[in-house]
């Protein structure tokens, strides 16, 4: 259904808003975000497989729990770099919200570069992780499937944390304008 065009009051015609163009950075973003919501998908569809197979065929899927705890763990790490590039996971910040927006912003600043720090070294130990783990050569159980190309999508989930973080730090100090965060309302 389109919308027709209409006549403003000062005789122009107008019609429908064109829709908002996103930059490489918000593509990027949504990419990663997309990326997470894919690995809900599959975390949840393994569960259901297992769980329906087991009680109406009595069939039990060969590394399905080793799969499940490997594809958690890629959610999560993934899960991370989703929510932490929006600002909409829960938080309870009795100074932020009783500050004025320009101590907001500085606050916001601070507790990003401290999330980037943290992130940072996280993303840094888990590559020897990665590294330990192929070299060891260690492989599930039932069908011998190696195990760290898990951990390897789990650690580029963790890169992207860090990436958003970044972009998210950039844009807190130089372009606040382009941080879509929820709008929350400060203490009255």
């Amino acid at each position: 259904m389109t919308q027709s065009a209409e006549v403003s009051p000062d005789g122009a015609i107008t019609g429908p808003p064109e829709p908002v163009r996103k930059n490489f950075m918000d593509r990027f973003i949504d990419s990663i975000e997309w990326v997470a919501a894919f690995f809900v998908g599959v975390v949840a569809l393994n569960t259901f497989t297992a769980v329906f197979m087991r009680k109406f065929f009595a069939v039990t899927i060969p590394d399905y729990y080793n799969f499940g705890q490997f594809l958690l763990g890629i959610l999560i790490f993934w899960g991370i770099a989703a929510t932490s590039y929006r600002g909409t996971h829960i938080t309870v910040d009795l100074v932020w919200a009783n500050a004025t927006p320009r101590y907001q912003r500085w606050i916001d600043i601070f507790a990003t570069l401290v999330l980037l720090f943290v992130v940072s070294v996280q993303t840094y130990t888990l590559v020897d992780k990665v590294i330990d783990t192929r070299n060891s050569h260690i492989v599930t159980m039932d069908l011998g499937v190696p195990v760290w190309p898990f951990f390897l999508v789990s650690w580029i989930g963790d890169v992207s944390a860090v990436l958003l973080i970044a972009i998210r730090t950039y844009r807190l100090i130089f372009h606040p304008e382009d941080i879509h965060d929820a709008k929350i309302k400060t203490a009255e």
